[in-house]
């Protein structure tokens, strides 16, 4: 007998991985607590956290929101000014220094800066700088609107039984005289960018997994028996500035990021992880659930990540959507290009691409 003799087939490989279909893959989760129908739940974070609100949703689950579009807005125009998108205003939250520092606004602990950027007569906030489409008519309505998303954000902590965070990057940009994180490099959606006063960081494991902790024991102290669900965006970077290969950047980032969601989730009953990376990027599905760009996630492997999802709370519901199927079928993944893609500002590197 070894310690290795009584373990279920989940923990061999061949069992588990090489022996079955991949569609027939499964037993990846088991949730520390099943979300209810009627559980109030927040979504943030990256990219591809907006897949899971807007699933949330579609399945009948209680996607919270608590900023809302003004009542004259069409469904178009709600999209365009990102209400809806996250709970609350808050445009992407990549990482984990940055959600710390939304909730340290939300709890008075530190000054919102009173920084903006102007273009002509447009202003934006550094803050969420592709939240308001052709920036805000004065500093003040901008000012306002993020008081706004501030107060919108803290309501919905407050107001969740469950929180669930994707998990984006670990490259940053700071502010280097006051120290405070812009979640995108200024001058790339909005504002120019400043040698002297921009600094880059790549995020070590310390840092992403002290900031992660110190954000969530704030969200606990918000909202003493609020539950977080933490997975990390399958997404890789669209450009780098590490100096790295961006292959070899987007697995350090992933990384850094899957250890410090692993490390604080075995740590805290109340801290759940989704292996949403893993079951988009693991070697058994290839890339069958990549665009062919080989960065976008299908709507096929979007729908695969929420079945595994809710299959693993509800196993006999029948949540399945049988995207496997629906791929195998179809093989044209190119058919997906009509779907709405999520508001990712950091796609709109790619458009440096090749300048110099």
């Amino acid at each position: 007998m070894t310690p290795y003799t009584t373990l279920p087939d989940k923990a061999f490989w061949r069992k588990a991985i090489a022996d079955k279909a991949i569609f027939d893959i499964n037993g990846l989760w088991l949730p520390k607590a099943v979300v209810g129908k009627q559980d109030p739940v927040v979504t943030y974070g990256s990219c591809f956290a907006q897949h899971i609100g807007k699933t949330l949703k579609e399945r009948g689950f209680n996607r919270l929101v608590t900023e809302f579009a003004p009542a004259h807005f069409p469904n178009d125009v709600v999209a365009q000014y990102q209400y809806g998108v996250f709970s609350a205003r808050t445009g992407n939250i990549y990482t984990t220094s940055l959600l710390e520092q939304w909730l340290q606004w939300a709890m008075d602990e530190s000054g919102v800066p009173d920084e903006y950027w102007q273009n002509g007569d447009s202003y934006f906030d550094p803050f969420r700088p592709a939240i308001e489409p052709g920036g805000f008519v004065s500093v003040e309505e901008m000012r306002l609107s993020r008081l706004s998303a501030i107060r919108c954000f803290k309501k919905s902590i407050i107001k969740a039984k469950f929180f669930v965070f994707t998990l984006g990057l670990t490259e940053s940009w700071f502010n280097k005289e006051h120290g405070y994180e812009y979640p995108m490099c200024p001058g790339t959606v909005a504002g120019e960018f400043a040698e002297d006063k921009h600094q880059f960081v790549n995020q070590e494991i310390t840092q992403v997994r002290t900031k992660l902790f110190s954000a969530l024991q704030k969200i606990r102290t918000l909202n003493k028996n609020i539950r977080v669900i933490l997975t990390v965006s399958p997404v890789p970077l669209t450009a780098t500035a590490s100096g790295e290969h961006v292959l070899v950047a987007t697995v350090y980032s992933k990384s850094v990021l899957r250890a410090a969601a692993g490390i604080i989730s075995q740590n805290h009953e109340w801290v759940d992880y989704f292996p949403s990376y893993e079951i988009i990027n693991s070697a058994p599905f290839g890339s069958i659930f990549f665009e062919p760009n080989k960065r976008n996630v299908n709507a096929f492997g979007v729908s695969f990540v929420m079945d595994a999802f809710f299959n693993a709370m509800y196993p006999d519901a029948g949540y399945a959507s049988a995207s496997g199927k629906a791929l195998i079928a179809s093989q044209h993944p190119k058919k997906q290009q009509n779907r709405q893609d999520e508001i990712c500002e950091e796609a709109l590197l790619d458009a440096f691409g090749g300048k110099k």
